[in-house]
């Protein structure tokens, strides 16, 4: 039987809040179809420069700039994560706009999140090619006023930026998440580009075979 939402939400602990004092949080969303090392490596990066706390991934309900088509069940992508994370404490998983579904955007997200943890500083961490893009960002004058962007910088990438931006270096590791799925459809090995635990994942539940 399929696992429910619900049930879903219910395997994830929630930790308790301390009011003593802020922690820093960051924030990485994306589609995760499916999460790779890539991803992690950003977060750990960024979580060691900035000092984080945790680093949250949250995975989106509906993709906003992708073919719908190409995105499988959120509910696979938030275990998908959940597998990636494991072992990592300074890690783990933000359910809002799964649990919400359809398109989010994310200054409706962050400021629920910022009510619901007030003793949270949230730190939220894109890539530096979006940097460019930010002026198109539903409220992002506001968004600003919740959040601390970090723009993840690759070598020869542009710093600049028309809002305040945090910037960390990582290396520069050509992975993504279209290369991996087409590897599936054909076979091929993705060993090392996807953790063991989200590769099994993959394989026991016959994803990615017809993304051609």
């Amino acid at each position: 039987m399929a696992t429910t939402l619900k049930q879903f939400v219910t395997q994830i602990q929630v930790e308790p809040e301390s009011a003593d004092k802020k922690k820093k949080i960051g924030i990485i969303g994306g589609t995760f179809n499916p999460p790779h090392v890539g991803h992690l490596i950003i977060a750990e990066q960024v979580a060691d420069k900035l000092g984080l706390d945790k680093v949250y991934f949250m995975p989106n309900a509906k993709p906003p700039h992708v073919d719908t088509k190409e995105a499988i069940d959120p509910i696979d992508r938030a275990r998908m994560v959940q597998a990636a994370i494991a072992g990592n404490s300074h890690f783990d998983i933000e359910l809002l706009e799964v649990q919400r579904g359809g398109k989010s955007y994310s200054y409706n997200t962050m400021l629920q999140l910022t009510i619901e943890h007030p003793n949270y500083d949230y730190y939220f961490i894109i890539g530096g090619d979006e940097v460019a893009y930010l002026n198109t960002w539903y409220r992002i004058d506001d968004l600003l006023k919740l959040v601390k962007f970090v723009g993840v910088n690759r070598p020869g990438q542009s710093r600049e930026a028309a809002y305040p931006v945090l910037w960390v270096d990582v290396p520069n590791l050509a992975i993504s998440s279209t290369d991996i799925r087409q590897r599936i459809a054909h076979h091929k090995s993705v060993r090392y580009l996807v953790p063991d635990l989200v590769a099994a994942y993959i394989v026991e539940n016959g994803l990615y075979l017809n993304d051609r």
